[in-house]
């Protein structure tokens, strides 16, 4: 057994939760998410809480009993209040808006790139703070590598985008006689 999955997930006023053929949906104010329980686990919902049990006692049972509980929790935190990562962009001339639901980052290639932003997910920008938010925790965490890829830190200027709390382990160039 899995200490976090023994943890029962309370569901807030504003959250409704569902559980039906192996499928937990969970809709609130930020949006409707819906996920696939691995058929090791099993979830029960009464009196507003949530709580996984393990039903095939397998090798590996304890990892997706905390695994599926973990998912499911951040469900609920997504739709009640969302999750949000700030990227930071660095450089003379860099600069990044958002028009709809496109990025467009000038990161000092000859062309601007242009990242269109799924479903679900939102951008705003902040003089040179980009901030990605959505009710998935997955794919907002993507949505971020994907734009951090386009133009990652490099470790002698510190010129890129990076995460607001990432540390650039800097370098020291080269030197002359």
């Amino acid at each position: 057994m899995s200490r976090i999955g023994k943890k029962p997930i309370v569901l807030p006023a504003s959250v409704k939760a569902a559980y039906a053929d192996r499928k937990l949906v969970v809709e609130g104010p930020k949006g409707k998410l819906e996920q696939e329980i691995h058929p090791v686990v099993d979830l029960k919902i009464e009196d507003n809480v949530i709580s996984v049990e393990i039903i095939d006692n397998v090798r590996d049972a304890g990892a997706y009993h905390g695994m599926v509980r973990a998912i499911a929790a951040n469900m609920v935190t997504g739709v009640s209040t969302g999750f949000e990562k700030a990227l930071e962009v660095n450089g003379i001339g860099y600069k990044v808006e958002v028009k709809g639901q496109t990025v467009i980052l000038n990161v000092g290639y000859s062309h601007a790139v242009s990242y269109d932003l799924p479903k679900g997910i939102e951008a705003k920008v902040d003089k040179n703070v980009l901030k990605i938010m959505g009710a998935d925790k997955q794919l907002v965490g993507q949505v971020a590598a994907n734009i951090r890829d386009v133009r990652p830190p490099e470790p002698f200027k510190g010129k890129g985008i990076k995460y607001v709390d990432e540390h650039i382990q800097r370098k020291a160039g080269k030197t002359g006689k």
